[in-house]
């Protein structure tokens, strides 16, 4: 029962931004050309907050800080993205939240918005998303924990809104997948 934009790719009308496939949470969606506009441009500025969680496998070292690697095309794989001195500038920040046996659950800030960046760097930082299969993860914890999926989800999303140009944030619960994935995880820790 909503119009929306009809800016953008054909098959993505009103989309103002993506999220990887398997990945849930929130995304911004467009009613007007002149929303799509001012919100497309809110993201090319980096004026968006956008925040995630993640459950990666073992324990980073540090617990919070900051990934700045350049991601490319995956040189073997034209499916996978990988940290490549040809890539583009990606900065990824992350702050643990609640450290298990087998697994951190994180916080993450991009500061940029590269194609499967979380992913990408907390593979190359051998500390994979829970099912995340393509980069690198334990099939056999994924299959225990009860995941299809890699355990990420966009949490937090806040920009200016474009009608009034005021500061607007949404959140987003975990979905009952990630939601039993992290409490078999937690009790697996008692």
């Amino acid at each position: 029962g909503y119009r929306i934009s009809t800016s953008g790719a054909a098959e993505r009308q009103g989309i103002v931004h993506r999220l990887d496939v398997g990945t849930s949470g929130l995304m911004v969606v467009a009613k007007s050309e002149r929303a799509y506009t001012l919100l497309k441009a809110q993201f090319r500025d980096r004026v968006v907050e956008k925040k995630y969680h993640a459950l990666v496998q073992g324990h980073p070292d540090p617990m919070s800080g900051t990934i700045d690697a350049p991601i490319g095309r995956h040189p073997q794989h034209d499916y996978k993205w990988a940290v490549t001195a040809e890539g583009k500038p990606s900065v990824t920040h992350y702050d643990l939240i609640e450290a298990y046996r087998a697994a951190s659950l994180l916080d993450i800030k991009l500061e940029t918005g590269r194609t499967h960046q979380i992913r990408v760097h907390m593979s190359a930082h051998r500390h994979p998303c829970v099912g995340d299969l393509t980069y690198g993860a334990d099939p056999t914890m994924a299959k225990r924990l009860g995941l299809t999926r890699q355990w990420l989800h966009a949490v937090r999303l806040g920009f200016e809104h474009p009608a009034d140009g005021g500061w607007t944030e949404f959140t987003s619960d975990y979905p009952d997948d990630l939601k039993h994935a992290l409490e078999t995880v937690a009790a697996e820790s008692r």
